[in-house]
């Protein structure tokens, strides 16, 4: 059986903040603020070797998926919310219901060899893209369990979100 993912989940998804929080991530001005903070929570996530995150006092599940650009080639590092099943670990490509994919999907549909970096480790991992519709929904669902801004992002886009499985390599 393959190791389990570590895991690093400061704060509370219940308190009334992390609700006011996630029900103001879910509009429109909310998705731009969290946008805005990505920078900041990459350099945080990073400096801390995925251990803190701008989002941790709402308790939102935050690893740093670091993939290979498919054009340049060069590592590309996103900080992307997770859930966990198992020994996987699955993150969305929601890009907060924008029109286009967000380019981490392209470099892992390119490579789906990545790292993850979460709660003090660097793991390599392999992404299985998910195509099946059951299972997609199944998923989908505990993604908006941690946060309802999820179901707002797929009410904004007509685009089939990238859902990807990631095991370690």
């Amino acid at each position: 059986m393959t190791a389990p993912f570590p895991h690093r989940e400061w704060g509370s998804r219940t308190t009334p903040f992390a609700r006011l929080a996630s029900r103001f991530a879910a509009t429109r001005p909310g998705s731009f603020v969290v946008r805005a903070l990505t920078p900041l929570d990459r350099r945080v996530l990073e400096r801390t070797a995925g251990r803190y995150t701008v989002l941790g006092p709402i308790g939102a599940p935050v690893v740093l998926l670091t993939t290979t650009g498919r054009k340049s080639g060069q590592p590309r590092t996103s900080p992307l919310l997770y859930v966990r099943d198992g020994s996987a670990l699955y993150v969305l490509g929601s890009n907060f219901g924008r029109a286009h994919h967000p380019a981490w999907t392209a470099n892992l549909l390119a490579r789906p060899e990545a790292v993850v970096t979460l709660a003090g480790e660097r793991i390599p991992v392999r992404a299985r893209l998910i195509e099946d519709p059951a299972r997609k929904d199944e998923i989908f669902a505990r993604f908006v369990d941690t946060t309802a801004a999820y179901a707002a992002y797929r009410e904004r886009t007509t685009r089939n979100m990238r859902l990807f499985e990631l095991t370690r390599a």
